[in-house]
């Protein structure tokens, strides 16, 4: 009945350019420009505009022509005011951006869906094959980024063993800027790529997989033309979600694929082998990566079918590139090293360190300085659980090997166990002779360090006290450790009330370093 009298009342209009156009838009088989938020207010049970679908093929009610002409039906005269046309007293323009559409951060959607769109039309494959087929043509795009980041990785690593370490090494007397600054000096010389390359394929193809789903989805919730009917064995329709027990299947690959491509990317890291905050911050994520399977699985449950199609194939490409990437024949076509052997080539490498095996020297044969020195290159590597059975081995084998007990000290030090690091410190000091001025200054740094923070102020300042009273080290190191020792112990006074001595030690390394000025001229202003 409704749409008799639609028919009726347009026969009665005289020819007008905006009605024409607006008819002219029902009539068009495409989406329908209006979709989202801008539907729900127009479907009341009155006389009103309703439509069902986001697509002209299942908009069949229409119960009145009030909508079309403004709520007046039209003129006497029948004709239809020019620049008035709206749906219940709303401008049509501002209904087609209702809903955000119109925004900046939408616009890579509509350009996807356009894309898709075009690419569907030009192929006439099915909507399925199409969403496949355009997520492989989106990975072999993006691939060039991959190959470039895996070209500055391989230079990082070639040079890496040159660079000094970014972060200064515990009581080296340098700061972090200091130590910092001459770390980037020295990359840009030698001319080292950035670290930040490790994160530019994944800044790429993030923002792409999240622009492509959300792009699917999209299409999915707007029941866009063919999605009912695209897809194939059981996901006939792309717009619903998972149902039945072949619904299953999708999910399920999601999850598998999500766990077994986490297990291969941390093959090629040895997390045994990694020991500090990194190698800890590294078992985390990785356990985090294998719970988030679950949230994935569930996820998956509630997203149309087509978004799924896209997906699964994304994270079956994802698998298959790094199957390749470890085969040797593809890692040589594209000029990468091979995974089993390293980086750098031998001439160029450094002698390796590394601990002796059971089919080598076993570990109680070798001498204490061996020990030693095994250990501090462990610790160098940030590897200080594999140092501390070491150093251990060494001290029980000569308990007069002043460096070890230093060394031990240093490790409790930075895992925050203050109490044993002030007692191997004091050890050290305790079987150090008086010409060995370089174990002295770093024992009596490192157990004075140990104890104010313990709180122990008055035994932490007699360790401190004792560096003070001797003459500067010739050795940079040992004189960087001296002055380091005297900035704190003056800091400490000046915290106390020992406003004068304070000021004594500072200008001290004042002399030193200039930077210690500012700290100087507040005491003495105070």
């Amino acid at each position: 009945m409704g749409a008799t009298r639609l028919l009726a009342s347009l026969r009665r209009l005289r020819p007008d350019p905006s009605a024409s156009a607006l008819f002219g838009r029902f009539q068009n088989t495409g989406p329908f420009p209006l979709r989202g938020g801008a539907f729900s207010r127009y479907g009341s049970s009155h006389d009103s505009l309703r439509l069902r679908s986001p697509f002209l093929g299942t908009c069949r009610q229409l119960s009145s022509l009030d909508g079309l002409t403004g709520g007046g039906g039209g003129h006497e005269d029948g004709e239809v005011r020019k620049g008035a046309v709206s749906i219940e007293g709303s401008d049509l323009h501002e209904l087609c951006t209702e809903g955000g559409e119109d925004s900046l951060w939408y616009a890579p959607v509509r350009g996807v869906i356009s894309l898709l769109d075009g690419y569907h039309e030009f192929t006439g494959l099915p909507w399925w094959i199409t969403i496949a087929s355009s997520t492989f043509a989106l990975r072999v795009s993006i691939l060039p980024v991959l190959l470039l980041q895996f070209k500055k990785m391989r230079k990082l690593s070639e040079l890496f063993p040159k660079l000094p370490p970014p972060l200064p090494p515990p009581f080296s007397g340098k700061s972090f800027t200091e130590q910092f600054m001459l770390f980037r000096k020295k990359r840009l010389e030698l001319g080292c790529p950035s670290y930040l390359w490790n994160f530019v394929y994944v800044s790429v193809q993030i923002p792409c997989f999240f622009v492509w789903m959300f792009s699917i989805r999209r299409m999915s919730l707007d029941n866009h033309p063919g999605f009912d009917c695209g897809g194939i064995l059981w996901f006939q329709n792309l717009t619903a979600s998972p149902e039945g027990a072949l619904g299953c299947i999708f999910p399920i690959l999601i999850g598998g694929l999500h766990f077994l491509n986490v297990q291969i990317s941390f093959q090629t890291i040895k997390l045994a082998k990694m020991s500090g905050i990194f190698g800890l911050l590294a078992k985390y994520y990785k356990l985090y990566l294998d719970i988030l399977t679950f949230p994935l699985l569930l996820i998956a449950f509630n997203i149309p079918q087509g978004s799924l199609v896209y997906w699964v194939t994304n994270s079956s490409l994802t698998l298959v590139q790094q199957l390749c990437f470890r085969h040797p024949n593809v890692r040589k076509m594209v000029g990468l090293p091979e995974t089993t052997s390293p980086a750098i080539p031998k001439e160029n490498r450094p002698p390796e360190k590394k601990l002796p095996t059971d089919d080598q020297v076993p570990l109680e044969t070798l001498p204490p300085q061996k020990l030693l020195e095994l250990a501090l290159n462990l610790m160098n590597e940030q590897s200080q659980d594999e140092a501390l059975p070491l150093l251990r081995l060494a001290t029980e084998r000569d308990p007069d090997l002043v460096k070890a007990f230093i060394a031990l000290g240093q490790i409790y030090c930075s895992r925050g166990s203050l109490e044993e690091a002030a007692e191997y410190f004091e050890l050290a000091l305790s079987k150090s002779g008086e010409h060995e001025v370089d174990n002295i200054i770093l024992a009596s740094f490192g157990a004075g360090f140990s104890r104010i923070n313990q709180g122990k102020k008055e035994e932490g300042i007699d360790h401190l006290r004792r560096i003070a009273q001797m003459k500067e080290p010739e050795k940079p190191t040992d004189k960087a450790s001296y002055y380091t020792a005297l900035v704190l112990l003056g800091s400490t006074l000046y915290n106390d009330g020992e406003k004068s001595e304070a000021a004594r030690y500072l200008r001290m390394a004042a002399a030193y370093d200039p930077a210690v000025n500012a700290y100087l001229k507040q005491c003495e202003e105070e």
